[in-house]
Order: C-alpha cells, then structure tokens, then sequence
C-alpha cells in the first residue's frame, strides 16, 4: 500500500512537471510607473525602454536580456507630453547611441540623444513646420548604424497625412520633412499610429488609409534610404468599411530576406501577411505587434483584456491584464515582452 501511495506521488509530481513544462508562464515583473513602453536593443545586446508618465519621459536599460533592468531615469520633462494611447514616446538604437523621439500635444516632435554612457541631451525638433503632428501618432526606426528614419500623422495639408523625416546622425540633426503619403479622399486613418522598419536602405512604413471608407492597411516602400518612396499598396484582401476609427495600427518587420512582414487588425481579428498575399487570421484581439527571432516570428496582441504573445510554433502564451504590448528579440530563443497595466510598466521575458 505504501509503495503504491509513493508511486501514485511520484506520478503525479512527474505529470505537474511535465504539464508546468509545457505551459511555462514566465515571471511577470514590473519595471516602474508610466504608460506607453517601447523597447529595443543595440548592437551590444543592451535592451532601451522608454515609456511617459505625464509630463515625464523615462528610460531604462538592460544588460542581461531583459532579466532585470535599471532603475528609470528621467530624460526631460515635457509640457503637455504626449503619454497615453498609443502616443508615447519613440526610441531606436543606432550604431553608438539610442534617440527618442517624443511628441508634445502642441504638436511638435521632440528628439533625444544618448552616445554611450554621456547624459541625454535634447538635439533638435524633427517637424520643420510649427505645430503639424497634433495627432501624436509617430514611429521611429534605425538601420542599426546612423541612420534614423520618423513617420506621422502631419496635418500641414489641412488633414492628416504620412509625413517623414530623415537622421544621418544619430538624432543630432533632421532632414526637411517629406510627403509620403496623401490619401486621394482627402486624410489617412485619423487616430491610428504608423509603423516603421528599417534595414539597409529599405525602409517600410505601413499605416491605416481612409479610401472609400474603409479603413485598411497600407504598406508604402524606400529603397534608397527615404529619398524616394514608392506607390502605396494595400495589404489583404478583404476591407474593413467603418464610419469611425479603429484606434489601432498594427505592427511590421523586414525580415533576413528583406520581406515585410505585417500583422494588423480587421474588426475584432488579427491577420498576418506579406505584401500582395492573402491574409492569415493568427487571432482576435486588438493591438498587435510583431518581432523577428532569428528565421522565426513571434506576434502579440491584446485578446480580452489580456496581453498575450504567439510563438512560432502557433501555442499562446497569456501574460496576464494590460494593454500596448511591444516586442524584442533578446538573443536567437528569447524575446521579452513589456506592456502598461493600471499605471505600470510590466516585462516578462519569452523563452519560443
């Protein structure tokens, strides 16, 4: 009887194990107060977070693949920062430094730079024009040397439109700002954020277009480092006709092949695609991003209320209550995962 009591144990320990193993919820840590976190590592395999919190632009970093990061710092105080759905401070790595660029409800985009362990230091405005991105919607991408490239919503045309600008330095300086995008029914989506990747001298930015009413995605590409940008192309087959706005971008990324990869959303789901193929339902939900490890791709999006991230292999992981989640590869199995909850900044690093 005993030896049977101590059998049935040792099963029922190993089947727990086995089952805990398969599941593997990662430890969910919090990493300061604020909203709006976007993250992204260097060439140094230093991970940058920053997030707002009012008036407050704050960052931290991380040296041991997002286990633990510093305590936050402030880079400035901004009045009337903009801090809150989906328009938070922007942050990339470049070849020796990390830039943030952050915008003021006034309408301005504000740039930031650090070089190594020096102090930040506010290099300039982005906008060459006063008071244009009143939106706040903005995003932010690095060729991983010098090169920066900004894109938002710009309402120097009377509505909002895709506008751009260009850093050969880090953040130091920026470029005259460049039209992308106007839509031929007047404005793009009027309170959703663009996206941008870069790699090499492809830039990728992808944004929600207002045609006809609807409301789809678009993706419109550079191949020669922002100086020219091709024709616009929608992305998935299907439309979303809406008489309002969704309030959600979606995510992209150029791939090792040097393909995009988008994920977005469409009513209450979440579609992956390349340029000019079907889409592909992943989930439902809303706020979506994308990531790269290695050759694999992770997603995550926010379903019920709850962040969860989507492995390669297609298996989910629920993270738990929050919104905004973004993503980062840590090394070539891991990525970790921030997000806002309830005035919070949360991580949990992702093993795939």
């Amino acid at each position: 009887m005993v030896k049977t009591s101590i059998s049935l144990v040792a099963a029922l320990i190993s089947f727990v194990s086995f089952s805990n193993h398969k599941v593997s919820i990662p430890d969910v840590e919090v990493v300061g107060s604020g909203s709006v976190p976007q993250v992204v590592k260097d060439n140094h395999n230093t991970l940058h977070l920053v997030f707002g919190k009012g008036d407050s632009i704050l960052y931290a970093f991380s040296k041991n693949g997002g286990t633990t990061f510093c305590e936050p710092e402030l880079v400035d105080t901004v009045p009337q920062l903009f801090s809150f759905a989906m328009r938070g401070p922007q942050i990339s790595a470049t070849e020796n430094g990390v830039c943030i660029v952050a915008a003021t409800q006034q309408g301005n985009l504000l740039s930031y730079q650090k070089k190594g362990s020096e102090r930040w230091k506010k290099s300039g405005r982005v906008n060459d024009l006063d008071t244009v991105a009143k939106e706040g919607l903005l995003a932010l991408g690095s060729n991983g040397k010098q090169g920066l490239f900004a894109v938002w919503l710009d309402l120097r045309q009377g509505q909002n439109n895709i506008y751009g600008a260009q850093s050969v330095d880090g953040g130091r300086h920026w470029s005259k700002n460049k039209m992308i995008y106007t839509s031929p029914d007047g404005h793009v989506c009027e309170c959703c954020k663009p996206s941008v990747a870069v790699q090499g001298n492809h830039i990728a930015v992808m944004f929600r277009n207002w045609v006809g009413g609807n409301r789809n995605l678009y993706l419109i590409q550079s191949f020669d480092g922002g100086q020219t940008f091709q024709r616009a192309e929608k992305l998935g087959l299907g439309n979303w006709k809406l008489d309002g706005c969704p309030m959600d971008g979606g995510g992209l990324m150029i791939d090792p092949k040097d393909n995009v990869q988008t994920v977005w959303r469409r009513q209450d789901k979440i579609f992956a695609t390349q340029l000019g193929a079907a889409e592909q339902e992943i989930g439902a939900g809303r706020s979506c991003t994308i990531e790269a490890v290695k050759d694999k791709t992770v997603y995550a999006w926010v379903e019920g209320g709850d962040v969860v991230v989507r492995k390669p292999d297609g298996s989910k992981i629920n993270l738990g209550k929050g919104q905004l989640p973004a993503l980062q590869a840590t090394d070539e199995e891991k990525v970790v995962c921030v997000w806002e909850k309830e005035g919070q900044i949360l991580k949990a690093v992702v093993t795939i």
